[in-house]
């Protein structure tokens, strides 16, 4: 898979670790020399809005939950994304990308998601790719694109949505499930982080968790309680991937 090495790969360590003893003139000394590959996996985040679940990769990078990965790029659809912010703040290269200017000068959906994918790939070379909040459906054209160049492999995207498996795909599914709650159709919802195919939130999933509803919850209070499950299940999601990455090196 596409990577970086960190500037501390090829480095040698020399440890020496001498001991006198203070009768006589014995003198020990070990010393054990290794060498250590660390490889970093490039993360590509799509984002459409707030960008809080970025944060919670960003974070998880820096206290040290996500060991092996680092964000390179930053992409959005919506050029008032408070995520691009977030990126720049901490020196990540972004790239605003929207429809509109495809469609007005009439050009399709999908041409749109083929230069959509070229430039993800010739301006980042992305090992991971993860969509959290990205509010567009990309089409075959776009995951088609998406391949190694010298492996030849696809490259893993996945999506976080916020219900479980088989359950309220598409949008306002926070919402959906509240409802279904309020009529007694379900009694917990979810989220899930699953790879991404053609259709809607149906790939396989990589991490779910529930998210409980309460008697008195409000819509917002699902929602926070949603948000706050999310952050933490897209940060497993991404160690899943890096950890499948790592075994086929």
């Amino acid at each position: 898979q596409h990577h970086r090495f960190k500037q501390s790969t090829y480095t040698q360590q020399t440890q020496a670790v001498v001991s006198t003893q203070s009768t006589g003139n014995s003198f020990n000394s070990i010393v054990s020399t290794c060498t250590r590959i660390q490889m970093t996996f490039n993360i590509v985040v799509l984002i459409s809005g707030n960008g809080s679940n970025l944060q919670a990769i960003l974070d998880a990078i820096d206290n040290g939950t996500i060991r092996d990965g680092s964000v390179v790029g930053v992409v959005s659809n919506r050029k008032d994304a408070y995520g691009l912010i977030r990126a720049q703040t901490k020196g990540i290269q972004t790239l605003y990308f929207p429809l509109k200017p495809f469609l007005d000068s009439g050009r399709s959906r999908e041409e749109y998601d083929i230069e959509l994918a070229q430039k993800i790939v010739s301006s980042f070379q992305p090992s991971i790719i993860v969509l959290a909040g990205w509010m567009h459906i990309l089409s075959a054209n776009f995951l088609n694109l998406l391949v190694n160049a010298s492996t030849g492999k696809s490259i893993p995207i996945i999506n976080l949505h916020p219900a479980l498996p088989n359950t309220f795909p598409g949008t306002h599914a926070i919402e959906r499930a509240y409802e279904a709650f309020k009529k007694n159709e379900i009694k917990f919802t979810g989220c899930m982080v699953h790879l991404v195919i053609p259709e809607i939130d149906a790939g396989k999933t990589v991490v779910v968790e529930e998210v409980p509803i309460l008697e008195h919850d409000t819509l917002e209070d699902l929602e926070q309680r949603m948000h706050e499950t999310e952050h933490k299940a897209i940060v497993n999601a991404v160690n899943v991937i890096i950890n499948e990455l790592k075994e086929i090196q």
